[in-house]
């Protein structure tokens, strides 16, 4: 008689999932949408969702190609048309000459490029420099592939900028790239040349790639200028550069952006792209390569500068309430809250703000140990959605 095998009995589910956080972005925005569903009224900062829609000129293209039949899978690269669009938009705003045949990929928004770019250059085991505060979505997806997430303090006693130092002392014989943000979200901060030298800088010497999230590159305030790290003397071959249309053209729901990277990079994300997604939606692609293709028309370029008074005008009411202060974004569409002098944890006021008095925003905490403290608001909400919130955060914050 044979011994009985013995079975080794699993979750429902896979371990790398159950031990990730979900995102907090989007829950709690998925939240507030049920919560207005069942007839509560809140005012929803959490998400970073402008009020606007996409201007009319894009959805016009994007709709004539759907209307005549555009309809049908691309190159898993993407269309021609859309690669040469981004190569069009690279030269015209970053500097960059850009191939589009080898350099440049269609990608769902930046987080698929990320989790393409990740994949084509990330073994198990090694390790990914990120910022903390970062993006909630960085460190997940670096451990769904098998990847060690290395989190370098922005502190804010430095503007939330990195010390070269302590940037210099995370790097192992494992790390293999350093993934940061410019606009940055959560904090606002726009990089300075000498910042990204420093990156570079480190970078170079040991090796590394750098990966750079700039979904927010076209929006920065105060006469500020967002600079592309790929376009720093010998970064090209290097960088990994994410961009989208997902804040900058409000077009969240289109899924529309692309990867400029080295060709081989290039060449490893088709062949995922083959095989997890096959390509980006084809009409969608018209719609951005009108996007990126053209000179910024006025309904996008108003639109940006609606957003810029609407953060002067949030983050100077944010900072006059009780125990918060507040400063006005470099870039992107957040107020950057400190909360520290109220008393509670981030989480415990964001929760009381949700619960008590119906308006969403995002802990600092979610962002990562150097969050605490803080909170995240979008300021591209509409006037009366910004008003409202600040009358509701003073009562709240008064008592």
């Amino acid at each position: 008689m044979s011994p009985t095998p013995t079975t080794h009995r699993r979750g429902p589910v896979a371990e790398r999932i159950r031990a990730a956080p979900t995102s907090a972005t989007v829950r709690i925005a998925d939240l507030a949408k049920t919560l207005k569903r069942s007839g509560v009224d809140v005012v929803d900062f959490s998400a970073g969702r402008a009020a606007e829609g996409t201007p009319d000129y894009i959805c016009q293209a994007a709709s004539e190609a759907l209307l005549g039949g555009d309809t049908h899978q691309t190159m898993a690269q993407g269309k021609p048309e859309y690669r040469q669009a981004c190569a069009t938009k690279l030269l015209r705003e970053n500097g960059i000459e850009a191939d589009p045949e080898t350099e440049i990929i269609a990608s769902f928004g930046c987080k698929n490029g990320l989790a393409l770019a990740l994949l084509a250059v990330m073994d198990p085991g090694d390790e990914i420099i990120v910022e903390d505060p970062g993006f909630v979505s960085y460190a997940p997806t670096i451990q769904f592939f098998g990847g060690v997430p290395v989190p370098v303090p922005l502190r804010s006693e430095d503007d939330h900028r990195w010390r070269e130092e302590e940037l210099r002392a995370a790097v192992t014989d494992r790390t293999r790239a350093i993934l940061f943000c410019s606009p940055h979200n959560p904090t606002g901060v726009v990089h300075r040349p000498e910042e990204l030298d420093t990156i570079a800088r480190v970078a170079e010497e040991h090796d590394l790639y750098v990966i750079s999230d700039e979904i927010y590159e076209r929006i920065t305030w105060g006469g500020r200028e967002h600079i592309c790290i790929a376009s720093r003397a010998g970064m090209a071959g290097r960088s990994i550069t994410l961009m989208g249309l997902t804040k900058t053209a409000s077009m969240g729901g289109w899924r529309i952006g692309f990867v400029y990277a080295p060709p081989p990079v290039v060449e490893a994300m088709v062949t995922l792209q083959q095989h997890l997604a096959t390509c980006v939606g084809s009409f969608t692609q018209v719609g951005g390569a009108v996007a990126f293709g053209r000179e910024p028309e006025a309904a996008l370029t108003a639109m940006w500068q609606e957003w810029e008074e609407r953060c002067e005008y949030m983050t100077r009411e944010l900072d006059r309430l009780p125990g918060v202060q507040c400063g006005s974004p470099e870039g992107g569409f957040y107020g950057w809250a400190d909360i520290r002098a109220t008393g509670e944890s981030s989480e415990e006021l964001a929760e009381r703000l949700l619960r008590d008095h119906h308006v969403a925003l995002v802990p600092g905490s979610a962002f990562g140990p150097q969050g605490e403290g803080f909170l995240r608001i979008t300021c591209v909400k509409s006037r009366a959605d910004l008003e409202e919130g600040i009358r509701r955060l003073r009562e709240a914050l008064d008592r």
